[in-house]
C-alpha cells in the first residue's frame, strides 16, 4: 500500500514510478523525500542512505537514485517529536 505524504490518500501504482509522476488526487510530487523509505528527520539531510546526495526540499521531486516508495504512511501522519515534546511541558 503507498500513501501520498500530502493528501494521505492510498495510491494504486505501477512501480517504479518516474521523477515527473504526481498525485492523482492533490497533484503534490511522487518522486520526492518525503515519501521515501529513507526520509528520517533524524538522519543528517533527513535520509538514512548516506550515500544519497543532500536535497533542499523534500516535498520537491527529485533525481535521487535510492527512492523506494514507502509503505507506511511516514513521519507526516504522526505527532512530531516537538510536539509531544511540548505536550509533555503543558500546564
Amino acid at each position: 500500500m503507498k500513501i501520498c505524504h500530502a493528501c494521505e490518500k492510498e495510491l494504486k501504482l505501477n512501480l517504479p514510478i518516474g521523477r515527473s509522476e504526481v498525485c492523482p488526487y492533490c497533484s503534490a510530487d511522487l518522486h520526492c523525500c518525503l515519501n521515501c523509505t529513507f526520509y528520517d528527520t533524524g538522519y543528517y539531510n533527513s535520509c538514512r542512505e548516506t550515500q544519497a546526495e543532500r536535497v533542499v526540499d523534500k516535498g520537491k521531486s527529485n533525481f535521487c537514485d535510492y527512492f523506494l516508495f514507502r509503505d507506511t504512511p511516514g513521519l507526516m501522519a504522526s505527532p512530531s517529536v516537538k510536539e509531544k515534546w511540548a505536550s509533555l511541558f503543558k500546564k
